[in-house]
């Protein structure tokens, strides 16, 4: 699920990004290249944490409404199911019809993959 917030960029002996809307995350780096992917690890690692915690993800701001007199505004995106700490895969037992397992089947259609992708669709998580 990819998601999108304003930063703060600033440059000191290398570049660190802050980020207005999640207290305490920030980043830095040497080059603007390593920081800006520091920035989209640390804002994945944030929210999966505050998800994986039971917390409130809080709304990006609008970048016009963000004022700095050092730095610049940036917007940082990142896919926060990256940054999912349990991807051990379970087993579910499930029924479908014997009609349609058979066409899966003769199709090579994995049933498996068509449910996970199925339910981040309607967890909209895709």
């Amino acid at each position: 699920m990819a998601q999108i917030y304003p930063a703060i960029l600033h440059e000191e002996d290398g570049y660190w990004i802050e980020f207005p809307d999640l207290e305490g995350c920030q980043t830095c780096g040497q080059t603007l290249e390593e920081t800006l992917e520091s920035a989209q690890e640390a804002l994945g690692l944030y929210l999966i944490s505050l998800m994986e915690n039971g917390q409130e993800i809080p709304a990006p701001s609008n970048i016009a409404d963000i004022s700095t007199d050092k730095g610049q505004t940036t917007y940082i995106s990142t896919d926060i199911n990256t940054y999912r700490r349990d991807t051990r895969a379970v087993r579910k037992m499930l029924s479908i019809p014997a009609w349609l397992a058979k066409a899966a089947e003769e199709n090579n259609i994995s049933l498996s993959k068509v449910l996970q992708e199925a339910l981040k669709e309607q967890l909209h998580l895709a």
